[in-house]
């Protein structure tokens, strides 16, 4: 039988880049009894869900809500908008940009994936100048999407759309623009129709605090426009049937009614807290642990401080270091879960989230747990870590702390 108690007493330090932890407030709302899908009250919680979920991802028109992971997303966002063998530009940023060029490629789409040399792709944001070139050399505009990640999960970086939208402009191309912003959505400043965006991807479990399980489409009108044109098969995915049923505030099959009483809370906290703020915090978070990082002597995973993330920050091991072995003893001695290396990152790096429902003593226990584990697997450390991030911290307060 499962052991589900098997964490030590007092609270587990989620610390991964995602899925992060969801707040009380959240759970409780998640708790209330399932309602009719079909019936009065579902149809106002989807007409006011609809509403403030636009205005976390700034735009005015359609959002299209899955009962599904971010993986979900990415394939309604691919099959309804183009047809088999078409043309894909897509941007290696790290593992997530990997993940969805594979999926484009199992859809029967041709993906043509532009990188850097090496790993150093992994390290900075989309070249928006590489992106540029090649569409200048698409003359008879072959190609039909231009695909980036917004907020890199696995390296820590996190890149300027708005820079991509001027470069698709300056080409002239009429490529569609697609955005996977899953882990930076209310976390990092994102703007789907100041940006020109064709088709934003997210998804729940992040900086919306919710467990997995709801994704995302936002929609724009050329998007939606292309896909009445689209022959890739979609059902499940299709956005036609969903769009015209949320405007009652409906979904044409049953959705996942508790998640959405989550969302619904979330939205108001985010709301009432105010997105400009919000990100704010998140910024101030992720400068006080890189500040612990470089106290400690380590190298981070992102090396353009222009790009850095917000929501997570990667820790590159000294050589011969096994990241995967510090990050086992840190969980096992102080019950702290950190995200691991992924892809061309795998045991060289360990990554450390600080997003969500977080604050200043999570972020010093959280580097706490890491600077002593990484004494006890003799990592040579330059410094504390946890004293650069307490000092940065205390000099540096939000405008609207007290």
């Amino acid at each position: 039988m499962l052991n589900l108690d098997f964490h030590a007493s007092g609270r587990h330090f989620l610390q991964i880049p995602g899925p992060s932890p969801v707040p009380d407030r959240i759970l409780r709302a998640m708790s209330l009894p399932t309602i009719d899908h079909r019936g009065p009250e579902f149809g106002a919680l989807g007409r006011e869900l609809l509403s403030k979920v636009r205005q976390v991802f700034k735009t005015e028109g359609p959002v299209v809500i899955y009962p599904a992971s971010g993986t979900g997303a990415w394939e309604a966002a691919l099959t309804n908008t183009l047809s088999p063998g078409d043309q894909v530009l897509m941007y290696e940023t790290g593992h997530f940009a990997t993940l969805w060029q594979k999926m484009a490629r199992r859809l029967g789409l041709e993906p043509e994936f532009l990188s850097l040399p090496g790993d150093e792709g992994w390290r900075l944001g989309v070249q928006a100048e590489m992106i540029e070139a090649r569409l200048k050399e698409d003359r008879e505009h072959a190609i039909k999407a231009v695909c980036v990640v917004h907020n890199e999960t696995s390296t820590g970086v996190t890149s300027d759309i708005a820079a991509v939208r001027r470069a698709i402009d300056a080409a002239g191309h009429p490529a569609l623009l697609m955005v996977d912003t899953i882990s930076g959505l209310a976390s990092a400043d994102y703007r789907h129709d100041e940006w020109g965006v064709d088709v934003t991807i997210s998804g729940s479990q992040k900086g919306l605090m919710l467990p997995p399980g709801i994704s995302f489409n936002a929609v724009s009108d050329k998007a939606l426009s292309a896909s009445r044109q689209a022959k890739l098969p979609k059902s499940f995915w299709a956005w036609d049937e969903i769009v015209e049923a949320n405007k009652t505030g409906y979904w044409p099959y049953t959705p996942n009614t508790n998640l959405l009483y989550g969302l619904n809370e979330a939205l108001d906290m985010l709301l009432g807290e105010g997105l400009d703020h919000v990100f704010a915090r998140h910024q101030r978070w992720a400068a006080g642990v890189r500040t612990a990082v470089e106290a400690w002597g380590l190298e981070i995973q992102c090396r353009d401080p222009k790009v850095y993330s917000p929501v997570l920050t990667g820790v590159i091991m000294p050589e011969g270091v096994d990241a995967d072995e510090v990050r086992r003893l840190i969980y096992e001695r102080f019950d702290l879960s950190l995200g691991m290396g992924l892809g061309k990152a795998k045991g060289r790096m360990f990554r450390i989230g600080h997003l969500g429902d977080c604050n200043d003593l999570t972020l010093i226990a959280t580097l706490g747990g890491c600077e002593a584990g990484m004494k006890l697997t003799g990592v040579p450390l330059k410094g504390s870590g946890v004293l650069a991030a307490l000092e940065y911290f205390a000099n540096h307060p939000l405008d609207t702390d007290r």
